[in-house]
């Protein structure tokens, strides 16, 4: 599989994404918006942005590693912030490039302060699109 990013030279150069992703592959997985729920279905880290943000790093790994991927097949995301404050989603956009799930985040990226989402107290939420490696027995 080959994944190649592209930052057009008449574009401004972006923080750390790129603005396009081209796949050579054929099979995509395209996780759910990842919430800081834990197993359980309990929010985690009401009022918390950074305790947010490390539980959808923890769901997001789960969630790549069951599509049989990981960060670094990322093609697409989108994080979703409850705050209309640049700062804030700047915090979030360093905490997450800065975590395990980093390598998710140098391909086409969107962030995004929203009014609201999903569940009571939610504060961040994390969309991903992986292309997937091609099966051992195809490869």
């Amino acid at each position: 599989m080959e994944i190649t990013r592209i930052n057009p030279a008449e574009l401004h150069e972006p923080p750390g994404y790129h603005h396009v992703t081209i796949v050579e592959a054929g099979r995509t997985a395209y996780l759910a918006g990842q919430c800081p729920i834990g197993p359980g279905g309990e929010l985690v880290g009401r009022g918390d942005l950074a305790a947010q943000v490390d539980q959808v790093v923890s769901n997001a790994l789960i969630a790549l590693a069951a599509a049989g991927t990981d960060p670094r097949h990322v093609v697409r995301s989108v994080v979703y912030v409850v705050s209309t404050d640049g700062a804030a989603l700047a915090d979030v956009w360093r905490r997450l490039t800065g975590s395990a799930i980093g390598p998710a985040f140098t391909t086409a990226s969107t962030l995004l302060g929203v009014a609201q989402l999903g569940f009571p107290g939610q504060l961040v939420e994390v969309d991903l699109t992986a292309a997937l490696p091609e099966p051992p027995d195809k490869a």
